[in-house]
């Protein structure tokens, strides 16, 4: 099967079930890393190989050895890493009932939603819960994305003064979410009244002026599939790197996105627009995540 995100990473000739297999082969046999760890409920020793094919993209090859210590191919995962602290909200983690795979999730009041996002160092998590040890108790998490195309939009203008204006208004804003969910009526009161003023504003607004102009950033769920979001976000970094493997060239940016920051991968062809620092990427994004534990070493992909 085709990973709707491969081309993310640079594989958008990936056609065949043929490329598919030369492609995880290559991915066992020349793994910059494997991480082994049994599987607690199955009890059996679970292993993903990863390879790095353009600074911080790679694909993931997961799956099980048998009794004789031969790797068996499960499924595989394209992904991009972050070096960045995301969050530090408490976060909760789920295995998939399809095969061994886990999504998180964060109750981040800076989004507005609970944020579910696939869990790429799920052997760490496997490692630690498999100890005995309290696996998610003072855990920090990096998010990262893939991107199936995007459109790189210009920034709104605004002075310094504004910007202050604006982040005021943004934490004090978190800050009575926080409190609506403890369950402050006064603050529930108040979101209710700010929310319908903005709306009105809004509407009056759109009449004489585009939509991007007054809306600086977004971030929502999109689709059917709960780690799949659109996004509307500030590009505070930007670099592009070639796959040596198939020759494509991907970007990957730095976002800043409703106050979080997280790191995005999406291939050259399937973007419309030059990105550059300042300016705003809009798409579909496919939210990754890694947790990281206190007194841990960082991630291995």
């Amino acid at each position: 099967m085709i990973h709707y995100f491969l081309r993310a990473v640079g594989f958008s000739g990936i056609r065949k079930r043929e490329d598919i297999r030369r492609l995880v082969n290559d991915v066992v046999q020349n793994a910059d890393g494997v991480s082994r760890v049994t599987d607690e409920e199955e009890d059996v020793p679970y292993g993903v190989f990863y390879k790095q094919y353009a600074k911080g993209t790679g694909i993931a090859v997961c799956g099980s050895f048998d009794e004789n210590g031969a790797f068996l191919y499960d499924y595989y995962v394209p992904y991009v890493t972050s070096e960045d602290i995301t969050t530090s909200e408490e976060v909760s983690v789920e295995r998939l009932s399809s095969h061994v795979a886990y999504e998180g999730l964060v109750d981040e009041t800076r989004v507005g939603v609970s944020l579910i996002f696939y869990l790429r160092n799920m052997t760490d998590f496997m490692e630690h819960a498999a100890r005995g040890r309290s696996a998610l108790k003072g855990a920090e998490t990096s998010l990262s994305a893939l991107s199936d195309g995007g459109t790189i939009i210009m920034p709104v203008m605004k002075t310094l003064q504004e910007r202050r204006i604006t982040r005021k208004k943004a934490v004090s804003r978190y800050r009575m979410i926080a409190d609506a969910k403890k369950g402050n009526e006064e603050a529930m009161e108040s979101l209710t009244l700010e929310d319908m003023d903005t709306y009105t504003a809004v509407s009056k607004k759109i009449h004489e002026s585009d939509v991007f102009t007054l809306v600086d950033t977004y971030f929502m769920p999109f689709g059917v599939e709960c780690d799949h979001y659109s996004v509307l976000g500030e590009i505070l970094q930007c670099h592009a790197e070639e796959n040596p493997y198939s020759k494509e060239t991907i970007f990957v940016m730095k976002l800043l996105c409703n106050d979080l920051t997280f790191d995005l991968a999406v291939n050259a062809a399937d973007l419309t627009g030059e990105p550059k620092k300042g300016r705003r990427f809009k798409g579909n994004i496919w939210m990754q995540g890694a947790i990281r534990y206190p007194g841990s070493e960082k991630p291995r992909f």
